[in-house]
């Protein structure tokens, strides 16, 4: 998939953990969820004048510490490159907002789009409009449908990230019982596949006495997210383990675990970064939790989009770039590029990592 150089995340040991008794979920927040980062653009901004290139990073919704990061990243590789990155996206993680704000971007003549998108299908005329318009699109973390982008960065490959979410929730379950999944919006691509592998990994033999009860909507919104994970508590009080995989939802359901005393008798499990799930893990909340690094996302997207938009590559799949400090990548046939593999973190090297 790609060459030398490419700094993948390695899966570590995962910790089993038995589940114990707790006391009754809480009905209302005891403590304020953490406050997002300040988005770097409004949606509306004007695309901003410099000597190299200008291209837009635009994520799902704003306010979101995994885009957040992801933009960090985006702003090392425009330093790197002598371009800039502006980001911008929707106030909440909604297609038809993210569609206006395209339109918009389009009729600025920026020089590329790095897109998260909010729908796979609804994005591809207006994916489509700024290729035809001579405007490179190369999406992340979440692909428009082929035909909307010309490459898609892959944080890893979909079968590994529902795999390793199912095997941390069968050692967080002690192998046995209730499990809910608790997803961001109902249309988001990447969420969608995760979770059809996840249940076609649950039914292999070795899940057998695993039960999928549920899956739920927390559209990446923390308080809807923290009710969706009340709900489920009540309704299903035999359940064991949350799998959200969302960054959004993982730290809202651990947080409802943490604040309704069920420390031991639920888990909370999936996708999430170090610095906002550590208190959640070194708390028991959630034990284990697993995700690659986002701000290397963000910055490799930046590198894809500068290679097709100064003409290295044409974004066809065979064709090899280099994107700095993560080395070298090749287009697969598929038209994607892989990050690598996603990381498993729990108390044991949750200190050894900052994002």
């Amino acid at each position: 998939m790609f060459t030398n150089g490419v700094r993948l995340f390695l899966l570590v040991t995962t910790v089993a953990v038995l589940a114990a008794c707790g006391g009754a979920p809480a009905a209302a927040p005891t403590s304020a969820p953490a406050a997002p980062t300040a988005a770097a653009e409004a949606p509306t901004a004007e695309a901003p004048a410099a000597a190299g290139a200008n291209y837009v990073l635009v994520p799902k919704n704003l306010g979101n510490p995994y885009f957040d990061t992801a933009n960090n990243g985006a702003q090392e590789a425009a330093k790197e490159l002598g371009v800039t990155v502006t980001y911008q996206g929707p106030a909440t993680a909604d297609a038809t907002q993210q569609i206006q704000l395209l339109n918009s971007l389009i009729a600025q003549k920026v020089n590329g789009l790095a897109i998260s998108a909010d729908d796979a299908d609804a994005l591809v005329p207006v994916g489509k409009e700024a290729i035809d318009s001579g405007i490179p699109v190369v999406t992340w973390d979440s692909a428009i449908a082929p035909g909307g982008r010309q490459v898609h960065i892959n944080q890893a490959v979909s079968a590994d990230i529902a795999a390793v979410q199912i095997q941390m929730a069968s050692d967080l379950a002690g192998g046995e019982g209730q499990i809910a999944i608790l997803s961001a919006t109902s249309t988001a691509p990447n969420q969608n596949e995760w979770i059809d592998l996840m249940k076609t990994e649950l039914a292999k033999p070795e899940y057998a006495k695993l039960e999928l009860v549920d899956t739920v909507y927390g559209d990446d919104d923390d308080t809807k997210s923290y009710s969706e994970a009340q709900g489920l508590f009540k309704k299903y009080p035999d359940l064991k383990v949350i799998i959200a995989p969302t960054t959004v939802g993982i730290a809202a359901s651990a947080r409802a675990v943490q604040d309704g005393n069920l420390i031991g008798k639920v888990f909370v499990t999936g996708l999430g970064t170090p610095n906002q799930m550590r208190e959640y893990v070194k708390s028991g909340a959630a034990p284990q939790f697993a995700l690659w690094n986002p701000g290397d996302l963000g910055y490799l997207a930046i590198y894809t989009l500068d290679a097709i938009h100064t003409g290295k590559i044409k974004g066809n799949p065979g064709d090899t770039f280099t994107a700095g400090k993560l080395g070298d990548y090749t287009i697969d046939p598929d038209g994607v590029v892989l990050l690598g593999k996603p990381t498993i973190f729990n108390k044991d090297n949750i200190d050894s990592f900052d994002f």
